[in-house]
């Protein structure tokens, strides 16, 4: 299925680009998304009109994003949670846990853009963290886990 892109999408494209992508992508999470429209004849039509409000749009949405990186320069946060004597965890810290603690120290993190590519942290330490708050920009935040 043709389809234009309304915004950055990753690994598919940028604002206004035309892309064929498999029709249960589109019609199951990219369109119902806002994220995209079927490249018909209107919808293009439609959507030359709009271009310059929907890249204002992302504009406000990626300098959102940036002044919420600058916030996170140098960030740490300590999570404790119960652990044994030999320092492993009962249980984890995940993505919810640490959004949670960074949102409650001052800038506000949804456990999506909270990046845990080796999975939740099962032992008491300091880890590094990455956080995706836009296709373009991240931030790195220290995360030490402490045994209660």
């Amino acid at each position: 299925m043709q389809i234009i892109l309304l915004e950055k999408v990753a690994n598919l494209g940028t604002l206004g680009d035309i892309v064929k992508v498999k029709d249960g992508y589109a019609r199951n999470f990219l369109i119902p998304q806002g994220k995209a429209k079927r490249a018909t004849d209107a919808n293009l039509k439609a959507f030359e009109a709009r271009r310059a409000d929907l890249e204002k749009q992302q504009a406000e949405i990626l300098a959102g994003a940036q002044a919420r990186a600058e916030k996170l320069v140098d960030f740490a946060v300590t999570i404790s949670q119960k652990a044994g004597v030999d320092g492993r965890l009962f249980g984890s810290v995940t993505n919810h846990d640490i959004a949670e603690a960074i949102s409650a120290a001052g800038v506000p993190v949804v456990k999506m853009e909270v990046r845990l590519p080796e999975g939740p942290f099962k032992a008491i330490g300091e880890y590094d963290v990455v956080i995706a708050l836009h296709h373009d920009v991240t931030a790195n935040v220290k995360v030490t886990v402490v045994g209660a």
